[in-house]
């Protein structure tokens, strides 16, 4: 029996492509989106951490964004008080988790948040205005926290589990696993393709379980 015509037997993987390409674009404006404006906005004067460690008194009033690593949450009778470890902020003002962090300040927020959902090593993104600093231990140490009282806030949702994400930078796309539960790139088994990396393993040579045409340099 003649082979098939091999571009047909790529089609439904150039089909899945370009349907996780457009789903993903369409959630990455979804999640774009949902960002507040003065989050994604970074103040015309940076104000580092430390500098505010340093002359609290000069900067008090001073407007900041900043963001980090949920460390603990206070629940006051009026508002609630968020201990942060920050951490550079990307251009959409997300904080970048990997690598050390560049201190710790405390976020002020009128009102009740639950550390259920504010939970330790959360990722969140205030802007406010700075009022002063407050001295607290960490261990034995006399550690003076910048204190912002915040205006907006974001808390970002959770990252993917370790490992998600592909040399590519995107979830589920890279080795092991492009598209996920489907194996390296296509799945398990595209026509003739399955036994070569890339194409995923398969239960029957030469065959998924979606089986195509057995066409192209390694068909058997």
């Amino acid at each position: 029996m003649p082979d098939a015509d091999p571009g047909k037997s790529r089609a439904p993987g150039r089909a899945l492509v370009r349907t996780l390409a457009v789903t993903l674009l369409t959630a990455l404006g979804a999640c774009t989106s949902q960002i507040p404006g003065a989050i994604r906005e970074a103040p015309a004067k940076a104000v580092e951490v430390a500098q505010a460690q340093q002359d609290p008194a000069r900067l008090m009033g001073q407007r900041v964004r900043w963001g980090g690593t949920i460390i603990a949450v206070t629940n006051l009778p009026t508002a609630t008080e968020v201990e942060v470890l920050a951490r550079r902020l990307d251009a959409d003002g997300e904080p970048q988790t990997q690598g050390e962090g560049t201190g710790r300040f405390i976020a002020q927020v009128a009102g009740f948040l639950d550390p259920a959902q504010y939970e330790k090593d959360r990722a969140l993104t205030v802007v406010g205005t700075l009022a002063g600093a407050q001295t607290r231990p960490v261990g034995d140490y006399p550690y003076a926290y910048p204190v912002v009282r915040v205006e907006t806030r974001y808390l970002w949702p959770k990252g993917p589990p370790p490992g998600a994400y592909g040399p590519y930078g995107y979830p589920g796309y890279g080795y092991p696993g492009w598209y996920g539960p489907w194996g390296p790139w296509f799945g398990p088994g595209w026509g003739g393709y399955a036994p070569y990396r890339g194409y995923g393993p398969v239960p029957r040579p030469g065959r998924g379980p979606w089986p195509g045409p057995r066409s192209g340099p390694w068909r058997r």
